[in-house]
């Protein structure tokens, strides 16, 4: 059996979108017990507590989550809230652990799938469990880390599998803690639309206030649920403070979420003509770009045959100054203009490398 051929209709099982929601991490029986509350009180929709017992940090000397002892909390949360429990795990101490606390659903985080060691471990620990096991995306832009890090655990015979979009990690500041990369995201549901997509929006944002709308564009696109990191008391919360929501706040959330309709009948006709449009203007400007670099290639000779750099510094500064301008007079977006352009500068620089040292 392959990835495409999984039927996980473990996802049927849950009112759709599947919420899954809860604190970063356990901290104290009393903290869990009141955030269970509160979730249940306020949201009717939420199957699935969540609690990052182990925490993977950054830097040394941080908190490194409770252990163990955090696991009896989310049994207590079980049997007092009937809620299913989650938690992530990253070795087979942790995995053995929680399968003893019967913990129902266990997700690989996002530095744990950027490992293939790990996360054959951790898939050999598990090993023909019919547990629910959710992949994180690897916090590097890579989509065969993250298929295969599925496969991985397909190969122990788990096939009750999904998938959690976190974002990525960047060096560039944005508005994002872990940029979303939709294209990314979407390219995994185009091949794998049997294994259902979770977005994470607290890890993409690394803020309240967005929430709602990454969690509604996930939504749009097709998307099954959302893992939602939720504190009785945010502020006061040991790891990831800025990112979480009080309960009360998710209900009000979830109840203004919209899931959307996958299906395309009675559209196929009206939604068939527009994609032919998009189809042509997509082949034209294809054939606009071609013309572009045919030009380059000219230019790149010019420059190798007076031994001029490639790069004129002044000349892009004025390609990008003009493109951001057109993007504010067609009301394009001018990060959407710049990606463009700057993908187009780094192709256009490659035709005259290419022709600086004969490379065919």
């Amino acid at each position: 059996m392959n990835l495409g051929e999984l039927k996980n209709s473990w996802i049927k099982q849950f009112q759709q979108p599947l919420i899954i929601a809860g604190p970063c991490s356990a901290e104290s029986e009393q903290q869990m017990l009141e955030t269970a509350k509160r979730i249940k009180e306020n949201n009717t929709n939420v199957p699935i507590f969540r609690a990052g017992i182990w925490k993977p940090r950054t830097k040394p000397n941080g908190f490194e989550g409770v252990g163990v002892i955090g696991l009896n909390w989310l049994k207590k949360v079980k049997e007092e809230f009937g809620f299913l429990t989650a938690t992530e795990v990253a070795n087979a101490h942790h995995v053995d652990a929680a399968i003893k606390a019967d913990v129902d659903i266990l997700w690989i985080g996002a530095r744990s799938t950027v490992n293939p060691f790990t996360v054959q471990e951790i898939a050999e620990a598990l090993k023909g469990t019919q547990k629910i096991v959710l992949v994180k995306n690897p916090v590097n832009p890579d989509l065969a880390l993250w298929i295969g890090a599925l496969e991985r655990l397909l190969g122990q015979d788990i096939v009750n599998l999904g998938a959690i979009h976190r974002g990525f990690s960047t060096y560039q500041k944005t508005k994002y803690r872990n940029n979303p990369n939709w294209q990314i995201a979407l390219d995994f549901k185009s091949q794998f639309p049997n294994i259902p997509l979770i977005v994470d929006p607290s890890h993409i944002c690394g803020n309240r206030t967005g929430l709602a709308g990454i969690t509604q564009e996930a939504f749009n696109m097709g998307y099954q649920g959302a893992m939602i990191e939720t504190h009785c008391n945010p502020d006061e919360a040991w790891s990831d403070a800025a990112q979480q929501i009080t309960p009360e706040v998710l209900g009000g959330m979830i109840s203004d979420l919209k899931l959307r309709n996958p299906d395309l009948a009675g559209f196929e006709e009206e939604m068939g003509r527009h994609r032919t449009l998009i189809s042509d203007l997509d082949f034209q400007m294809i054939e606009l770009i071609s013309q572009r670099m045919k030009i380059s290639e000219k230019i790149g000779k010019l420059k190798k045959e007076n031994d001029i750099a490639i790069f004129q510094p002044d000349r892009w500064k004025i390609i990008n100054e003009y493109a951001v301008q057109k993007a504010s007079e067609t009301g394009l977006s001018k990060e959407f203009i710049e990606k463009i352009f700057k993908a187009i500068h780094e192709e256009s620089i490659d035709v005259q490398n290419n022709i600086m040292i004969d490379r065919k």
